[in-house]
């Protein structure tokens, strides 16, 4: 198996930290005098930077280093944290993003800009003129400051023996120290052992040094800011320039008992007359540290679409010797075809729970963009998340990314109000929007709402009348008029702008949607606002489904969506014929034959079944033949040619070889109900 690529690794880990840096300027600019945010943000900068001209990305590196010390001025109260600055620092943030995935590229005077930009959010117009150089080569953000006093550092430190194998360079830190001031340098090499003990690998020297600098504390906390959880650290504010002891061995070991005083996960900067610390994790809780290390593994998704594919190709094998068992006498052969079953099952639960991921990766991406929205549309916009737990699979979180970026854009803009029209309707300046995902059986249930003004029914008919999509006075239900907004090309804008306008954000909305075998609900009050619901199912690899019988043909039936399962007497079945209702506990449910619908031309069993399914609140019966069985289904994709076949979301391979359609609930109750609604306007 091949290695990692180091700078593929450094590519993941630098998207992660460019993620965090956002969500905490996000946080910030609701809360401009938060210090740990400040602090955060700056520690992410500080890593990135680091992090980037450990591997070679240059550019970023020197790019990153204006923000960071742009913060830096920030957590020293030399400046205050503003909206501007968490603005120019954002826009910052996607040059940086650009600088890692493509460092070689011709970003232009991008870099030059932003630059600009920050400086001015933290300097001002006069400041501003000094960023004019090129991103490599700018001047570091600072400001006159008045003379600091001299002071005199002793450093003694060592690192964790696996440094130089993370990629840790103690050469850089002494670098980093001497750029601080006048430095003395002494190495500890008492703990090297004889040749034959020694791992290349390892480090075993450490230092002590005698720094003498006008920076205060937090500079030399800054230094070490990488490896400061895991390193051994004293420092000791001294007299006066002071050449380090000659018995260096003695002076380390002197400085072993130091406890650290501060804790790991949130390192602060002390002030210069704050005791002596040394950061040292305890040998269990450092145990316990790498062994939390050891239990997350990175994994590329290709990886987990091929072993899902492995996964898929053992179930059906499974189904073929379950079949093969059931019918051979060989108590043997059924008892191994048993086990095999049931480890299958256990291999496919497992596979699924490794491909499911929390939607709060999803919803987190839309509080950058509703902040850009606020700043662009002037609008005062709250985000609020909910469900954030619920798990979805990769595959559909990755599909639904772009719909819901339409859905949210489509919400600011047509949905929520300026401030003065919101004041003047009796709301509050701020509108809210609201990304919520809850699950229902085997569904998971995603929602877009806004507290705005609402769908005018009016414009969407008028706009729909003059397009074509509907004659001129065409009856047509709620859901079907508001639905209406999906269609391609489809705009209530009085003019396009570069939020909306050209009809194409909503089309591809209804698009993925459906390609995802899900469906879309629409609730809006005029003047309260509006909720679009996407009802998604929870996987697109495997489910658990209900094989039925139907004439001589096989078909699944989700498990997840299936209540309950009733007999149908031939008597019944014709009794029923004209009103296609069952009683159900005091409720009538309206059914459809399958073999009606699917024109098998065979008579009807004289047992027949029927099998309730629900979405959400609506019931439907589908009549079948015979009810097989509990099914491991693999969903296999339908061709081209079959799209437009709306009753069958897929198909599947049984344990024989044939091929059995899935069901596509959602279609089928949308038509049980529209069936039961024409029925009762003809009664």
């Amino acid at each position: 198996m091949s290695s990692l690529d180091p700078v593929a690794v450094f590519r993941t880990e630098a998207a992660e930290c460019l993620e965090a840096i956002e969500a905490g300027l996000l946080d910030l600019n609701y809360d401009l005098e938060n210090k740990d945010l400040v602090d955060a943000v700056f520690r992410g900068l500080h890593t990135l930077k680091g992090s980037g001209a450990m591997f070679g990305f240059e550019a970023l590196a020197a790019f990153t280093h204006h923000c960071e010390t742009a913060f830096d001025r920030v957590r020293k109260g030399e400046v205050p944290a503003t909206a501007e600055l968490v603005a120019a620092v954002l826009a910052a943030q996607d040059h940086m993003r650009a600088l890692v995935e493509q460092p070689d590229a011709d970003h232009g005077d991008t870099g030059h800009k932003l630059l600009v930009q920050l400086q001015t959010a933290v300097g001002g117009k006069a400041e501003a003129k000094e960023a004019a150089a090129p991103a490599a080569a700018a001047p570091a953000v600072t400001a006159a400051a008045p003379a600091r006093k001299t002071t005199t550092w002793r450093i003694r430190f060592s690192l964790p023996a696996n440094a130089m194998a993370n990629g840790t360079n103690p050469l850089g830190l002494l670098d980093e120290l001497r750029d601080l001031g006048e430095c003395t340098v002494r190495a500890n090499t008492s703990g090297i052992p004889p040749l034959d003990d020694l791992v290349p690998t390892e480090l075993y020297v450490s230092w002590d040094v005698v720094l003498t600098s006008e920076q205060d504390r937090s500079a030399i906390d800054d230094v070490f800011i990488f490896v400061m959880d895991d390193m051994e650290l004293d420092v000791q504010e001294i007299a006066g320039p002071q050449p380090a002891p000659v018995d260096t061995k003695k002076d380390i070991a002197a400085a072993a008992p130091v406890a650290a005083a501060t804790p790991a996960a949130s390192p602060e900067f002390r002030p210069v007359e704050a005791v002596p610390v040394k950061r040292e994790t305890p040998a269990p809780a450092q145990a316990a540290a790498q062994a939390k290390t050891q239990e997350n593994v990175r994994v590329p998704a290709e990886r987990l679409d091929e072993l899902m594919d492995r996964v898929g190709e053992l179930v059906i094998a499974q189904s073929r010797l379950s079949q093969l068992a059931s019918s051979s006498s060989d108590i043997a052969l059924r008892s191994v075809s048993e086990e095999i079953e049931r480890l299958s099952g256990e291999l496919r639960d497992t596979m699924m729970v490794l491909r499911m991921v929390p939607v709060g990766t999803l919803f987190s991406r839309f509080r950058r963009l509703v902040h850009d929205l606020a700043r662009e549309t002037g609008k005062v916009i709250e985000l609020v998340t909910e469900g954030e737990t619920t798990e979805v699979d990769k595959t559909v979180i990755e599909r639904l990314a772009d719909p819901l970026v339409h859905l949210v854009r489509n919400s600011i803009d047509h949905g929520l109000e300026p401030p003065a029209e919101r004041l003047g309707a009796g709301k509050t300046e701020a509108g809210t929007v609201t990304l919520a995902a809850r699950q229902s059986g085997g569904e998971v249930i995603i929602s877009i709402k806004d507290d705005g003004r609402g769908i005018n029914r009016e414009r969407v008919r008028a706009k729909a009348e003059s397009s074509g999509l509907i004659a001129p006075g065409q009856p047509l239900s709620d859901q079907e008029l508001l639905q209406l907004i999906f269609a391609p090309g489809f705009s209530t804008a009085a003019q396009i702008t570069n939020l909306s306008g050209r009809g194409v954000g909503m089309d591809v909305v209804k698009k993925t949607v459906e390609a995802l075998r899900g469906a879309i609900e629409i609730v809006s009050l005029p003047g309260q606002g509006s909720e679009v619901s996407l009802r998604i199912p929870l996987t697109l690899a495997i489910i658990d489904g209900l094989l039925v019988r139907v004439g001589s043909g096989r078909y699944v039936i989700p498990l997840s969506a299936v209540e309950e399962c009733l007999e149908l007497s031939l008597e019944e079945d014709l009794r029923s014929r004209g009103r296609s209702f069952i009683s159900l506990r005091d409720s009538l449910v309206p059914f459809l034959r399958l073999r009606d619908l699917f024109r098998t031309g065979t008579k009807p069993d004289v047992h027949q079944k029927v099998v309730v399914i629900s979405t959400g609140t609506e019931r439907v019966g589908l009549v079948v033949d015979q009810i097989i069985g509990d099914h491991q289904t693999v969903i296999k994709s339908m061709s081209k040619l079959h799209n437009d076949v709306a009753t069958f979301s897929g198909a599947t391979i049984l344990g024989d070889g044939s091929v059995a359609l899935i069901l596509d609930v959602g279609h089928l109750v949308a038509a049980g109900q529209q069936q039961e609604a024409q029925l009762r306007v003809a009664g």
